[in-house]
This record gives structure tokens, sequence and C-alpha cells, in this order.
């Protein structure tokens, strides 16, 4: 009975996710928007069912820390990939960091926490909050715009000018330049990648000698970024940007 309501409820959290900005277009952009959502879910990897499944654990994490705390919902942000919950932002007190985790644990699906939450008492201001998010689009349309990447696959998060990229890198090349077009956007102070090559069960980790990230353990385990250094990572030439730049 308990797995009937979590399907649905994934179902429902699904069929919202896409229609949600078609709806703003009348009817016609309805059936489009619904068709471009599912066509870009379909190409990422793990499908339709995947894209679902993580929609449903985003949204109960989401549900879970509102619930708990209006303040570190809105402090707080999570991507989800493939049941890998990579959790940003900053909180005012160690323990709400350890409470904050501990309730991602608790939403059923969560395979793994990325725990990159700072601690923060003064808290971010919204000059801090802009430049992240400028940071995070010049990287996504870097990303975009080069022909040797498959961008669709990746996600970023910027806190505090640390760019955080995970998801499914084809290889090692197209994670270097992945990582290159991080390091080489304004404002980037460090760049933390969480990204699983394909066929690989590990993330790579974006430091030569660092500590891949591991599957979860039976409690959670906090683990810090390994800083990244102009040695850790051998830089892939960009030669595909497109005319004039960005």
């Amino acid at each position: 009975m308990q797995s009937q309501k979590i399907s649905k409820y994934r179902m429902a959290v699904l069929a919202l996710a896409m229609c949600a900005a078609p709806l703003l277009s009348g009817c016609t952009g309805l059936a489009l928007g619904a068709g471009a959502t599912l066509g870009v879910a379909a190409a990422q990897e793990g499908g339709i069912q995947g894209a679902a499944s993580d929609t449903a654990i985003k949204v109960q994490i989401a549900d879970a820390w509102f619930r708990h705390d209006v303040e570190m919902y809105r402090r707080l942000g999570v991507t989800v990939k493939e049941g890998r919950a990579l959790v940003t932002g900053t909180l005012p007190l160690p323990d709400d960091r350890v409470e904050a985790i501990r309730l991602v644990w608790q939403v059923e699906g969560v395979q793994q926490v990325i725990n990159e939450i700072r601690v923060d008492d003064q808290g971010a201001t919204l000059g801090t909050y802009a430049g992240d998010a400028w940071i995070t689009g010049q990287v996504k349309t870097l990303m975009v715009f080069d022909k040797q990447v498959q961008s669709i696959n990746y996600t970023v998060e910027t806190v505090a000018g640390t760019v955080y990229l995970m998801g499914i890198g084809q290889d090692r090349n197209e994670l270097g330049r992945v990582i290159n077009h991080a390091r080489n956007t304004r404002g980037v102070k460090n760049v933390v990648s969480y990204v699983r090559l394909r066929g690989e069960a590990s993330a790579v980790s974006a430091a030569s000698g660092g500590p891949a990230v591991s599957p979860a353990p039976p409690e959670p385990v906090y683990q810090d970024p390994v800083p990244l250094t102009p040695q850790a990572v051998q830089s892939a030439p960009i030669d595909d940007a497109p005319d004039g730049g960005f």
C-alpha cells in the first residue's frame, strides 16, 4: 500500500513538472511543452523513469525542510541525479546542518548524500546570491555551446563562488572540458566535481588523489570537498567556443 502511494505521488510530481511552464502559454503551448519535457527526460541518462523518480525525491526533500523550518527551506538547495542528492547553501549553526542532512536521508529513494552546506551565522547577501546565479548561468551556457560536451547530463550549483559539478560524464576528456569551462568563468573561486563517468560506479574527484564519493553508508558521513588546484586537473583545450565567446 505504501509503495503504491509513493508511486502515485511521483507520477503526480512529474505531471506537475511537465505542465507548470506550458500552462502559461495556453493549450498549444501545453502540448508542445509536455512533448519537449518528455524529450529532454528521455535524452538524459536514466530516461523518463529516472527523471520522474529524481523529481519526486527533490520535492520530498524540499517538503521535509519546509515542514521542519521555513528558514532552512529558504537557505538550502538540492540537486538530485540517479538518487544522489547534492545539498548546497548556508545555515547559521552546525546543528542545523546536521539536521538538514538527516532529513534528506529520511526520503525514500535517496542513495547518496553529498553535503556541501556551509555554516555561516551572517548568512549570504543578496549580492552573493546574484553573483552565484550569474556564474551558474555562464558555466551552463559554455557547456551548451561546446559541441564536445553533452550538457544535458550535467548540473551546476554555485555557492559563494564555488562551483559544484554533478552528473554523468561520457569520458575524462569531456569532464576536463566541463571543469575548464567552470575554472575559466569570471568570479569562480573553486571548482568541485562530483561527476561520475559513464560505466563507473563512483564519482570522479576534481582533485588528483582526492577521495571519490562512495555509496551511502548506514549513517550519514560528512566529507569536506577537496579544493581544486591548478595542478590537480589537466586543462583540456577549449577550441570550440562559439564566435564572440562568453
